[in-house]
């Protein structure tokens, strides 16, 4: 027989800081999953916006014909479609900070897991040799 008492709690530990590096990946997951569903749904947004637009413009022009009301249509429909340009500019800069923040978040949770995986190796192979 042996006089070591089995430690269940110094045994679980290691998987207990494992899984709560998984757990809060997956929790920074999900918020960022909601914020490009929210990106998404901006953008979507805008696009409508900018159609209500056009389709306001035209049918605000079919009451008067004449060459004038189709030069002022054109010319309202080319300031339509700048609007909107700018907007979806700006929403491609958002998209690419917020790649640019999930990259990172996800870079920071592989050093994370790395650092404690080394962390835990390390005192895996310390208890072996005091035993």
């Amino acid at each position: 027989m042996t006089d070591r008492n089995f430690d269940l709690q110094s045994w679980l530990e290691p998987y207990r800081e494992t899984l709560a590096s998984f757990a809060r990946a997956q929790q920074d997951g999900f918020r960022t999953l909601e914020r490009f569903a929210r990106f998404h749904y901006a953008v979507a947004g805008d696009l409508l916006e900018a159609g209500l637009a056009h389709t306001r413009a035209t049918l605000g022009t079919r009451a008067a014909v004449g060459t004038q009301a189709i030069a002022e249509l054109l010319q309202t429909q080319a300031e339509l479609g700048t609007l909107l340009n700018e907007k979806l500019k700006a929403r491609a800069q958002e998209f690419s900070a917020l790649a640019a923040e999930t990259q990172d978040s996800l870079g920071s949770f592989a050093t994370e897991t790395a650092t404690r995986a080394a962390e835990t190796a390390t005192r895996a192979a310390g208890a072996k040799k005091a035993a």
